[in-house]
């Protein structure tokens, strides 16, 4: 044990608060909360501590996660807060900043669709969108499936039709309404059909819908069809009155599961092993709007009051609204700390408890029931995926004579455009699966030209040079099973040769050819052919894709900034802070290149003179007419 986490454990301190287990470069590995800060940390430990004095280590019977985790930190940090509720809160911000790697995750959350509203232009569009980091837009969601959200947004836009043209500005360049507003899903605000203040009232009404605010909805729209039949508008009336109707047909084709038009989010828990699953019944002005589905993986030794309480935060952070009811499972109520947690989020006080009897009971068990049947029907696809990897694996150790299956398998791959920007990527699969926190990108040294052939022996000898005890970087440091080259004979022959450059010959290693799929091994005059819907074919497929994939961005990236640096760097006067203001006024450098010497001086923070010695400077050189070529 370092030092220094002996030094933190004698000072921690006995009030509540968050701690954080750092590795030996600094990252969480967990963070967790407490409400007796000493107590909590000191029980990963296998004794009390005293002073400096004696062995201190994991303790005995931890969990075989937990062990790791005590064994990898090198550091603890803690922070004291007010309470309990506060220190809930912090957490499931640091943990959602830092993404700890013992944490529980909420599988896949950065792809969870929404519904997003584009309440900063003035006709608001209602659109499918995996991001909500835009300002002055209204998100919905998460949701559990894309083909919801699509089939949300349908009815959407048949309830309250808004247009579907992106960007800030209705319409197209023909000036045409398009064929949208003839099958009555737009109304044209293009063309004049509708005015500003009247579309968004169908914003507002769109809004009020995805809140479940049905009963609001429905009284708006019954004044809305009365006011306009009573101003003679009757063909107005009849759309909204059609807009009503749909709403009450909603309503009553289910059953309105609380009484007294109550809103709720029922929230049921399984978890089993290290996966989770947790589904939340939504139910607003006492109609069961929808059911959310999600997973929440490294959930293992941790009871299920606290993964309630993480899968909570996370999910209403993002969530559109707070419900003033949250019911949760039997047994684990009363929640004081979430309940505090999350009236602190809506302003307003929310109640969270377990339901004993009536309705409210009905619906937990429910939500209980799919949990437990989605976590099970989960359960039974990793272990199929599962199966199908180990029988990947064990085919390839037997079809090229791999002394053991290949738990570890690295691809490699060349990238450039000629003898410019040449880069190899290294993609890594473990247990059949990416593994993209082990991924890593070559930037090449050799500056012979376009030869692939001494990019990969150069790429192989770099990585197999760092194959020693005291490499740091744990996806150096550690030994892959088979290591898979793009190409072939060729290319399988200059990586051999840059392995054995480094000195290494005892890793498996094999190419696998574009053209006939055929895998070459080393000293081999014949390919090995495996059948085209073999697991093992399959997997050096994936492996094979992923490497060419992940080289060809890396190559796009370099070279992109480097034609942008080759355009901006010789030019007088400008520096970090014009290049960015020149490219924000102009949006691209084939625009900038473009330009007269009027619009150059029309860059905001760019003087006349500066404006005036770029244009000369471009012109006389020829840059603009070489770059515009390249």
């Amino acid at each position: 044990m370092s030092e220094r986490l002996r030094e933190r454990l004698a000072a921690l301190p006995g009030e509540p608060g968050v701690y954080i287990f750092r590795d030996r470069r600094g990252r969480p590995l967990y963070i967790g909360k407490a409400k007796n800060l000493r107590r909590r940390v000191l029980s990963y430990f296998d004794a009390p501590l005293s002073g400096n004095e004696g062995p201190l280590g994991p303790k005995r019977g931890l969990h075989p996660k937990v062990d790791e985790l005590v064994r990898r930190a090198r550091d603890v940090e803690v922070m004291v807060v007010s309470g309990e509720s506060e220190a809930l809160i912090l957490e499931g911000n640091l943990v959602k900043r830092h993404r700890p790697p013992f944490n529980i995750k909420l599988r896949d959350d950065k792809s969870y669709p929404y519904i997003g509203i584009s309440l900063d232009e003035d006709f608001p569009r209602v659109y499918f969108t995996r991001e909500r980091h835009r300002r002055d837009r209204l998100y919905f969601g998460p949701y559990s499936s894309a083909s919801k959200v699509r089939e949300t947004i349908g009815l959407i836009n048949r309830l309250f039709p808004n247009r579907p043209c992106e960007g800030p500005e209705p319409g197209r360049s023909s000036g045409v309404p398009c064929l949208d507003f003839h099958i009555k899903r737009c109304l044209a605000p293009c063309v004049g059909n509708i005015n500003r203040e009247e579309y968004r009232e169908l914003i507002d009404q769109t809004i009020a819908f995805l809140s479940g605010n049905y009963r609001t909805l429905e009284g708006e729209l019954e004044e809305q069809m009365r006011s306009a039949a009573a101003a003679e508008e009757y063909e107005r009336a009849a759309a909204v009155r059609d807009r009503l109707s749909s709403v009450r047909h909603l309503m009553e084709s289910q059953d309105a599961t609380l009484a007294g038009d109550e809103s709720a989010d029922v929230i049921g828990l399984a978890a089993e092993g290290e996966t989770a699953s947790v589904q939340v019944l939504q139910v607003r002005d006492g109609v069961m709007q929808d059911r959310q589905s999600f997973f929440l993986d490294e959930a293992e030794d941790q009871d299920e009051t606290e993964l309630l309480e993480q899968f909570a935060l996370e999910y209403y952070a993002v969530a559109a609204a707070i419900p003033p009811l949250v019911l949760i499972p039997r047994g684990l109520g009363p929640a004081p700390r979430l309940a505090e947690a999350l009236s602190d989020r809506r302003g307003s006080g929310v109640e969270v408890r377990s339901p004993e009897r009536g309705e409210k009971r009905r619906l937990a068990d429910l939500a209980q029931r799919n949990a437990r049947f989605s976590l099970d029907n989960d359960r039974r696809r990793h272990e199929q995926a599962r199966r199908t990897r180990r029988e990947a694996a064990a085919q390839l150790a037997e079809e090229l004579g791999l002394e053991a299956p290949p738990i570890r398998i690295e691809g490699y791959d060349i990238s450039n455009l000629g003898a410019t920007n040449a880069v190899a990527s290294m993609v890594v699969f473990e247990d059949g699966r990416p593994h993209s926190a082990h991924y890593r990108n070559f930037t090449m040294r050799y500056a012979g030209g376009p030869d692939d052939f001494a990019r990969m022996r150069e790429a192989l000898a770099r990585r197999t040079a760092r194959l020693t005890e005291g490499e740091e970087d744990d996806s150096f440091a550690a030994r892959p099973g088979l290591i898979l080259i793009d190409g072939g004979k060729g290319q399988l022959g200059a990586a051999v040769a840059g392995m054995r450059d480094s000195d290494v010959d005892d890793i498996p290693v094999v190419s696998i050819s574009k053209q006939q799929e055929e895998l070459w091994l080393p000293g081999r005059s014949r390919p090995v052919l495996l059948a085209e819907n073999a697991a093992g074919l399959r997997l050096l497929q994936q492996v094979r894709d992923e490497a060419h994939r992940v080289a060809l961005r890396h190559h796009r990236r370099r070279r992109g900034s480097g034609m942008t640096a080759s355009v901006f760097d010789a030019l007088p006067g400008v520096g970090p802070a014009r290049r960015k203001a020149i490219l924000s006024h102009f949006g691209s450098t084939e625009d900038f290149l473009a330009a007269g010497p009027e619009e150059l001086a029309a860059v905001p923070g760019l003087p006349g003179k500066v404006a005036r010695e770029i244009w000369e400077h471009l012109h006389k050189t020829g840059a603009a007419e070489g770059s515009g070529a390249a």
